[in-house]
């Protein structure tokens, strides 16, 4: 028999090293793509690089090569991502802003658990379905009044701004609900109308919350890839205008990396590494904004204005015996003269009215979006797969006609399972390590929760790279699904680490403590008692991670292949995902109702995935409270 002593250290070494495990992955992806990114930089040169605004690379060129016949340069495509991220931060962050305050003050108490539910089936729909209605339906659509297909920075801005909708919905609403109900009740007391208590109280006790949701759906749109490359009509170009086509960092890397030569695939892996950075710094600025909105939350201050008033309050004891001088006085009056016309105007037009229309608007906008896509494809779809069902169930042969996705269905399944037995035991393990041995102001923690703040972060095409770059090439040289199951897995970390922590976290310290006094030691605690306990919430988690592995689609391109083939033998073989599938389907334009038909199948079981997560949180928390 094993003593007890030895089990509790065992088991506080096997979660260590699954913690350890999310750091080495960071590193990893960092080390593995400077590797492969600074040659090229250096034989292109950084500033021609990042600054030059032709891109022509020649796929003969090599790092021997004296002289460079091909150009590389990336400024176009930063301007092209950094355009489509502002235009769909105006229209997916103010729908969505809205959207929050609707749910959180204006939607009937009947509705809002439906509605609710609804904007979070947005999160769910896959990415390639976006595109793939922005194809079908928003290009032609927009083609009636624009001088080409429909295609540019408009039609992007769009479909991103649907897709970051439901993350800033999300996060505001908490934060809107955060606020202690008081202000508002305050608010009222003092003789204001409900939509004034709304927009003028509880919406700025709240502004750091909102940003910090705005802020992390700039980093959902910086990272987006194939739903971008349908729509934006991908021509290395500054975008001229709303429907000029151009391109973006994550289109490029997906678009030309397949025929790739050396120096050119050295220069897209440095796009990685560019697009890495800016998503980091957002997420950099989101962790800022989020540590100071809890901090600052309870007194009603946002982080901005606390500073603000620190600044001026240093000047002020400073310049304390200090009069002003005349022309400085002029300026005083100036502004707080603009000040009171600005408070009569706003009185006169009655804004917050304005406000709690533009809330009712956004809602309605917001649940009209969801039907349209939903409902769009599935009108088209459904048909089709109900007449030919052999799309589903048919036998692959090869240069035939008839399409069937059986083998991508089944290549979908292989991923999702393995994937799962690799990134389920590591993200347990390493938030049992976090919640239930870690202490907080370690060293150690701290890297390790930034590591997940970082695998969280990091765009899933960069995750395609770094697959490419290690798991193809150790494995076998050439696309498996291996590679791009232990690919996607690393992706998964994050979800599973940070639902199962939360799910530890809300199992009561009693049951602890009552397992410890009976002479349970921690591990038998753990295993026994806390695990049963938050198991519903790792459930969730872990259909939430098959529903992502199934929607995820830019990391399996060149690590798992994209071609609908033959039913596969084993995990050595190469394949289309389903989602993959769609997107192949889709771009050539000769399978449209295969398209359609595949994208049900697609939006079908990650839907269903979604709701049964769902369900599993509700019971959960029906069950935490007793009821």
């Amino acid at each position: 028999m094993i003593s007890s002593k030895v089990k509790e250290r065992a088991g506080c070494v096997i979660f260590t090293v699954a913690a350890v495990i999310c750091v080495i992955a960071v590193i990893a992806i960092f080390v593995f793509m400077l590797i492969r990114g600074i040659p090229a930089l250096g034989k292109i040169g950084f500033f021609d690089f990042l600054f030059g605004d032709k891109w022509s690379p020649d796929r003969l060129d090599t790092f021997e090569t004296e002289t460079l016949s091909g150009s590389y340069g990336i400024f176009k495509m930063i301007v092209g991502t950094l355009l489509a991220t502002v235009g769909a931060l105006a229209i997916g962050g103010t729908l969505g802003f809205f959207t929050a305050v609707f749910l959180a003050f204006y939607c009937p108490k009947k509705l809002k658990k439906v509605f609710s539910s609804m904007i979070n089936l947005l999160a769910g729909i896959p990415s390639v379905v976006y595109g793939f209605f922005g194809i079908v339906f928003l290009l032609p659509l927009l083609a009636n009044f624009a001088p080409n297909n429909g295609s540019g920075l408009l039609a992007t801005s769009i479909i991103l701004g649907i897709m970051i909708l439901p993350t800033v919905v999300s996060l505001s609403k908490t934060s809107l609900e955060a606020v202690p109900r008081t202000y508002y009740e305050g608010a009222l007391a003092l003789g204001a109308s409900h939509s004034r208590a709304v927009f003028g109280t509880m919406v700025k006790a709240s502004r750091s919350g909102i940003f910090a949701s705005l802020v992390l759906g700039i980093g959902r749109a910086l990272g987006e890839t194939m739903a971008v490359v349908m729509v934006a009509g991908n021509s290395v170009a500054y975008p001229d205008g709303l429907f000029g086509s151009f391109r973006v960092l994550t289109a490029n890397i997906v678009m030309e990396m397949g025929y790739a030569g050396e120096v050119q695939q050295g220069a897209l892996v440095a796009t990685g590494v560019v697009l890495l950075f800016f998503v980091l710094i957002v997420n950099l600025i989101f962790g800022a904004i989020s540590k100071r909105a809890i901090a600052c939350g309870v007194n009603g201050k946002g982080f901005i204005s606390k500073a603000f008033n620190k600044i001026f309050k240093r000047k002020e004891d400073r310049k304390e015996n200090k009069q002003p001088g005349a022309f400085k006085s002029k300026l005083i009056k100036i502004k707080n003269k603009i000040g009171e016309v600005k408070d009569g105007v706003k009185y006169k037009i009655n804004s917050s009215k304005i406000g709690a229309g533009f809330a009712i608007g956004s809602g309605i906008l917001s649940a009209s979006a969801l039907l349209l896509v939903i409902g769009f494809i599935f009108v088209q779809g459904a048909p089709y797969l109900f007449t030919h069902p052999n799309l589903l169930f048919g036998e692959y042969q090869f240069n035939s006609e008839e399409i069937t996705i059986l083998p991508s269905i089944i290549t979908t399944l292989m991923t999702v399972l393995l994937s799962l037995v690799i990134a389920v035991p590591i993200g347990i393990c390493t938030a049992i390590f976090l919640n239930e041995y870690a202490q907080k102001n370690n060293i150690f923690v701290r890297l390790i929760r930034g590591a997940i703040d970082v695998l969280s972060g990091v765009p899933s095409i960069v995750y395609g790279l770094f697959g490419m770059l290690t798991f193809v090439v150790i494995i076998k040289g050439t696309s498996t699904i291996l590679a791009g199951s232990l690919t996607v897995s690393i992706m998964l970390l994050p979800t599973i680490v940070r639902s199962t922590e939360e799910s530890l976290k809300s199992v009561m310290d009693s049951l602890r403590e009552g397992s410890l006094a009976l002479g349970a030691g921690k591990m038998r605690t753990i295993f026994k008692v806390v695990l049963p306990s938050a198991l519903p919430g790792i459930l969730s988690a872990i259909i939430l991670s098959m529903g992502r592995v199934i929607s995820e689609s830019a990391p399996f391109i060149y690590t798992m292949g994209s071609v609908i083939s033959a039913m596969p033998s084993g995990y050595l073989d190469s394949n289309a995902t389903l989602a993959v599938a769609l997107y192949r389907l889709a771009g050539e334009g000769w399978y449209v109702n295969e398209a359609y038909a595949t994208a049900v199948v697609l939006i079908v079981l990650v839907l269903g995935l979604n709701l049964l997560a769902e369900f599993i949180a509700g019971r959960l928390n029906k069950r935490l409270k007793g009821v």
